[in-house]
């Protein structure tokens, strides 16, 4: 203590001090600059479990309509399998034909949020229009409703979802948004179920609870998701113009392509539910099909969404298609009271987890950040098309030559896109392009 004092009564000892509090003050900031130079991990931005948990609750509440809804048409309202069909008919062909123009949309007005909220609130309003039908032509107008909404949507918020991601997580984001709205997927049945049996088959009833998560969605859009700054800055050229269009490279139109020849080896999940029902399963618990396949749908999602960040994206197409080939051979190959329905079925979600949030990833990575709504909306057009091409071929080989064949076409067309992904290696891990806006 002493030397201390005697320090501090000399000019000499003062500076020497001086001087080596600054030595230490400037060891201490260099040893702060070492650390803070170290590169924080990035992680998913809240936004996007946000935008997950709003996915999650309008299928909730679409499912739990959804899952009755034919029933009852027939039951309740007494309309035909003819109405029935073209009420879904006429419904999904709108949901196609708007999607389009919403993705467009989006990248015209720079503004993805406020129509991702639009199109989520006119599936709200739309749910309480079933409760209140008393005939087909209401039952259709809701189901248009529905899917004009659905069609808004769609593409501006998948294009949001890739704009708040890094790019280093962007599959884990598809990936994690995608499994969270599965699992809306399964819920919303289930819970139909339940209150149906709670009510004693109360359809309107049920119908009128669906209101509430989906008004919940909506809420939690409007108030959780803040969209980036760079799309609320101001008006972008028009995207399709041919000068807009020519920059959506030929690696994107070789994702859609290929996405295209997926969606029609993968028709859709209805024949799943025949063929459980031809193997023996009771009609009033056929929806336990479409619950098991998106139970590993949801849970196959998110994995596969993080593993696509790390791995050649043709490579895990290439494991996807593998899977729901060995899907189709499990199926075709089932006979009455066979668990090899159960096992395509499982084969069948897992393809789905594997693949679906990639082909997003995929095409975010090939389009330009100011085109990306654009992309989305041609990406969803093209494979709704080939959906309906899909499900008509397949009801045809199901007439004509039995559920077996249906599926072996399947995995024929599962076969080609294998062909197509080995033949040109679309868009390896490593290749993810710049989110800057490019030239026009």
């Amino acid at each position: 203590m002493q030397v201390h004092r005697n320090a501090w009564t000399t000019p000499q000892g003062r500076a020497l001090l001086v001087k080596a509090a600054r030595a230490a003050a400037a060891a201490d900031n260099a040893g702060r600059g070492r650390l803070s130079a170290v590169p924080a991990k990035p992680s998913i931005p809240p936004a996007i479990w946000a935008l997950g948990f709003v996915s999650l609750l309008m299928d909730v509440s679409s499912e739990s309509i959804h899952a009755l809804l034919p029933v009852f048409m027939v039951t309740v309202l007494h309309a035909s399998g003819l109405t029935v069909g073209l009420v879904e008919g006429a419904a999904e062909a709108t949901a196609l034909i708007v999607k389009m123009f919403s993705g467009t949309l989006s990248d015209y007005l720079g503004r993805r949020k406020q129509l991702a909220v639009l199109g989520y609130g006119l599936g709200a309003l739309s749910k309480p229009l079933f409760a209140l039908a008393g005939s087909a032509g209401m039952v259709l107008t809701a189901r248009l409703i529905d899917r004009v909404g659905k069609g808004i949507r769609g593409a501006p918020r998948d294009a949001l979802v890739a704009d708040i991601a890094p790019p280093a997580l962007r599959g884990a984001a598809f990936g994690l948004r995608q499994s969270l709205d599965t699992v809306g997927a399964f819920v919303g049945p289930l819970l139909a179920m339940g209150l149906m049996l709670l009510w004693a088959d109360d359809f309107r009833a049920v119908f009128r609870v669906a209101v509430i998560p989906a008004l919940a969605s909506v809420a939690l859009l409007y108030l959780g998701v803040r969209e980036p700054a760079r799309h609320a800055a101001g008006k972008a050229a028009n995207p399709l113009r041919l000068s807009s269009l020519r920059r959506l490279s030929g690696a994107y139109w070789l994702v859609v392509v290929i996405g295209a020849v997926f969606t029609l080896a993968r028709f859709s999940e209805a024949f799943l539910v025949l063929r459980a029902q031809q193997g023996g399963l009771p009609v009033a618990v056929a929806p336990l099909v479409l619950i098991a396949m998106n139970v590993v749908y949801a849970l196959a999602a998110y994995p596969f969404g993080k593993l696509s960040d790390r791995v050649s994206h043709g490579g895990l197409l290439a494991a996807g298609l593998a899977v729901l080939i060995a899907a189709d051979a499990a199926l075709a190959g089932a006979g009455r009271g066979d668990a090899w329905v159960w096992v395509g079925i499982a084969l069948w979600g897992l393809h789905m987890g594997m693949t679906q949030g990639l082909l997003a990833a995929m095409v975010a990575d090939t389009a330009a950040a100011e085109l990306r709504g654009t992309a989305f909306g041609f990406f969803n057009l093209v494979g709704g098309i080939a959906m309906l091409a899909a499900s008509a071929c397949a009801g045809l080989l199901w007439d004509r030559f039995g559920a077996a064949w249906t599926f072996v076409a399947g995995a024929a067309f599962s076969l080609a896109a294998l062909a197509a992904v080995l033949l040109f290696r679309p868009s390896p891990r490593g290749g993810r392009r710049s989110d800057a806006a490019t030239p026009a």
